[in-house]
């Protein structure tokens, strides 16, 4: 399994037991989607390496406490201590109207509501406190912030997401 094909699920942050069980911090809001796994991949030396669960149990909202088959005692545990957890892309739950994942809408053309065609969506920069789109229109790139009231309308079949951006937004960038 290659990590272009796979999103991330979270990280294991801390060893639970001396026999071997370690707690993952899940990065979602629904934790409860992934209590009854029955494998992972773990980003061991940029391998993605299986790992199948042999139980797990929820606790603290998103930490996932995992009883891994080939993991026996706290020093096996140690060897994973802060991996990257992932799941393949097809294990997403798919998501409708205005909510969307991240690589998802790489690719799409950007309009706006009052300007038209802005350019085509590629990237997400969110690395800051908020979101932004980053969109690319003839070489420049315009970065629009990743806000419910600025999203119309995401089209999935067309390709396309429909933005109402603040007046004045989109002039600083032409």
């Amino acid at each position: 399994m290659r990590k272009e094909d796979c999103f991330y699920l979270g990280r294991i942050v801390r060893k639970y037991s001396f026999k071997g069980e370690v707690v993952l911090k899940l990065d979602t809001d629904e934790p409860e989607l992934y209590q009854e796994m029955e494998s992972v991949f773990v980003n061991i030396g940029n391998n993605m390496i299986p790992f199948f669960i042999k139980d797990s149990l929820l606790q603290k909202g998103n930490q996932l406490r995992v009883n891994f088959e080939t993991i026996q005692s706290e020093a096996d545990a140690d060897a994973l201590l802060k991996a990257g957890v992932y799941l393949p892309l097809s294990m997403l739950p798919k998501l409708t109207g205005k909510k969307f994942y991240f690589h998802e809408i790489i690719g799409f053309a950007a309009e706006d509501v009052a300007y038209g065609a802005i350019g085509t969506v590629t990237g997400v920069n969110d690395s800051s406190a908020q979101p932004l789109f980053e969109i690319e229109e003839e070489g420049m790139q315009i970065l629009v912030p990743m806000i419910d009231d600025f999203i119309v309308k995401i089209d999935r079949e067309q390709q396309k997401i429909l933005l109402k951006t603040p007046a004045g937004l989109l002039d600083m960038y032409r």
